[in-house]
């Protein structure tokens, strides 16, 4: 009796230290990511003008790069209930249960007003088809030294937005949307 109760004693301590007890589960952030999805800014004006807008898909996330012939400055990225156009405030027509306006503080016309970007199809910025987590990209416009673009997407994920430089003189405002929490 003496043997079993030692070792019930030395058994409830064990757990009482942790030893035998399972550690609590930690969940990993998705791809090692710690995103979120507030909105994210920098109210910098930039004298670069808005050259191309693309996409890209990747293991973790759908990306959207917009090229500018020059430094990026400030953006606003934030998810909306709804993308509308510049200057004249008239909704923006998007797929998608959710939705991205990204605003890069960069004009796509010239100082004589000739546009640096102007897309064949302003609803299908991108084909987006396939895609995991984008479902459109359209142009809202560019007035008064803003460019803006909607993003729908199939859910409100977590997102980043990064400045990268290059190619050349030019750099990139990119947004990272996650496929998953």
């Amino acid at each position: 009796m003496r043997k079993f109760r030692a070792l019930l004693a030395t058994v409830l301590m064990a757990a009482g230290l942790g030893i035998l007890a399972p550690a609590p589960a930690a969940a990993d952030p998705y791809c090692g990511q710690a995103w979120g999805s507030l909105a994210k800014a920098d109210p910098a004006m930039s004298q670069a003008k808005v050259v191309n807008v693309r996409t890209g898909q990747h293991y973790c996330f759908d990306r959207l790069v917009i090229d500018l012939n020059g430094p990026v400055a400030g953006y606003s990225v934030r998810y909306v209930p709804g993308v509308v156009q510049d200057g004249s405030g008239l909704p923006v027509p998007l797929r998608g249960q959710a939705f991205i306006q990204l605003t890069v503080n960069a004009p796509a016309y010239d100082d004589a007003g000739n546009p640096t970007y102007n897309p064949p199809n302003k609803n299908e910025l991108a084909d987006v088809a396939g895609y995991q987590t984008f479902r459109q990209v359209a142009w809202a416009g560019s007035f008064e030294g803003y460019s803006t673009i909607g993003l729908g997407v199939r859910a409100r994920l977590p997102f980043r937005v990064l400045t990268l430089p290059g190619p050349d003189a030019g750099s990139r405002l990119v947004v990272d949307v996650a496929h998953f929490w």
